[in-house]
């Protein structure tokens, strides 16, 4: 077989084996953020947070956080791709 097909039997497995995850599992997939804090408030109903955050005890709307997850991603993105590249023409000098 050549090497494509196999490409394609292996994004189909993956893809059967999510969809397989998904349908059984049928969960909430929360932040762990709302996870911690009902946690903390079963653990110890009294607890009181000893740091605010960067940005205090204000909520930031949901687009100020979404950019700021957005602007993560791209930097990670920007990382992992610098550095593919440059392995990939380190690898393309030595041959």
């Amino acid at each position: 077989m050549e090497r494509k097909y196999w490409y394609a039997l292996g994004f189909a497995a993956i893809f059967v084996m999510c969809a397989v995850t998904l349908a059984a599992v049928n969960a909430d997939f929360g932040g762990s953020d709302d996870k911690g804090s009902e946690q903390i408030g079963d653990i110890n109903p009294d607890y009181e947070p000893w740091y605010d955050g960067i940005f205090g005890s204000w909520e930031l709307p949901g687009e100020t956080e979404s950019l700021l997850f957005a602007l993560q991603a791209a930097i990670g993105a920007l990382i992992i791709g610098y550095c593919i590249g440059r392995y990939s023409l380190k690898r393309k000098n030595n041959d």
